[in-house]
């Protein structure tokens, strides 16, 4: 620290200065004071905004508060064809009704699947959790996790079928709930995401025009169409073609057809990945001697698919929730479940509190997918700060 020019003057030619004295950053610049001054009380009109956005959220919390927890009805007497919801109805809206929930809960998770059977399709959903999060860890992500999935799929086959191990057979016609809604998401994205690799490198393949122009009209013609056109054909249409005597069961139906129009999407995400890497990459891997799929395999695809997680995961989360789609055909997933269990006269009228509790499990599988995403891609692209 420099001294001011008259205390300069003073100190004889050949002397020290004086130690200099640390000062204390200003406190209403820096912590969490500095934080709300530089982003929420930065001008008068940025004031007054925060202080009504304020109000309106503490406001709308503890009116939430009041009619999710003070004013709710837990519990009604009654079961079945004889439940008596008057203490739900007399409040007339001032407070929830999660004795719906209670009462239904079993049906909104598992559908029509039997009553006194229905730990199967619980144990399913505990092991289709389990598989999200080995999959997750980067330590699993050898050759074994794939004969862990197929012994998993296995297991949950034999769970939800039944008919061997005397376990009692149940046909599919009788699933719904939770675990309708997991096996057309993961099944979807599992054939979908490679599905999407090869449609894209097709549309690529400039030296193969007759693939390109297979893969470019597949992409243009099943995202020119919406998810429900397609189901309808799946439904409808496909089991014309099929031979005499000859049928699929319509959740394998919808299952392709899902397949098939999030594969023409993630195609497009994984092309544009493709597209932003440099061409050096190309020319160093050609370089080396490599053959197409080996040069394809190790450099291309690692570093564009890591450049296009945000779109892939969007994709897949957008995919996880239009599975709802599939009543269409007559398919109950957990949205659709949700819906029927209020068509009974008792308790129509309390939609929101089973909209709510669909609501809140769909935000949790989205937010871990969106989470895990986030945290995938700034691991994978730390080499790139400065």
């Amino acid at each position: 620290m420099t001294p001011p020019p008259a205390e300069a003057a003073a100190i004889p030619a050949g002397a020290s200065l004086p130690p200099s004295r640390e000062r204390a950053a200003p406190r209403l610049s820096t912590g969490p004071i500095g934080w709300l001054r530089a982003n929420l009380f930065r001008s008068w009109a940025s004031t007054a905004v925060t202080l009504v956005l304020a109000y309106l959220v503490i406001r709308w919390t503890f009116a939430f508060f009041e009619w999710a927890v003070l004013n709710a009805v837990w519990s009604v007497p009654g079961t079945g064809q004889n439940v008596d919801t008057s203490a739900c109805r007399a409040l007339q809206g001032a407070g929830a009704c999660w004795a719906l929930i209670a009462e239904k809960y079993r049906f909104i998770l598992f559908g029509l699947y039997p009553f006194d059977q229905q730990w199967r399709p619980a144990i399913c959903v505990a092991i289709f959790i389990g598989l999200y999060v080995v999959s997750a860890m980067r330590r699993f992500w050898r050759r074994e996790l794939l004969l862990i999935w197929l012994a998993a799929l296995a297991v949950i086959g034999t769970l939800m079928w039944g008919g061997v191990f005397g376990l009692p057979y149940v046909p599919q016609e009788r699933w719904g709930g939770l675990i309708i809604t997991l096996i057309l998401s993961t099944f979807g994205i599992a054939f979908a995401f490679p599905l999407s690799i090869l449609v894209a490198l097709g549309r690529r393949a400039n030296n193969l025009p007759a693939v390109k122009a297979l893969c470019v009209v597949y992409i243009e013609l099943i995202r020119g169409v919406p998810l429900i056109s397609l189901l309808f054909m799946a439904s409808v249409m496909f089991p014309l073609f099929l031979p005499e005597g000859m049928n699929i069961d319509k959740l394998l139906r919808a299952q392709i057809a899902i397949i098939l129009f999030a594969a023409a999407y993630l195609a497009e995400v994984v092309r544009g990945g493709l597209q932003a890497l440099p061409r050096g990459q190309y020319e160093a891997a050609e370089a080396l001697g490599l053959t197409y799929w080996q040069k394809t395999g190790l450099i291309i695809l690692p570093q564009a698919l890591r450049m296009v997680i945000p779109p892939l995961v969007n994709t897949f989360i957008g995919m996880f929730k239009d599975t709802s789609l599939v009543l269409i055909i007559g398919i109950f997933d957990l949205l659709n479940t949700a819906k029927a269990s209020i068509i009974e006269p008792a308790w129509q009228g309390f939609g929101t509190e089973a909209y709510l509790t669909v609501a809140a499990i769909y935000f949790v599988f989205c937010f871990a997918m969106s989470s895990y995403s986030a945290g995938l891609e700034e691991e994978f692209n730390r080499h790139r700060r400065r």
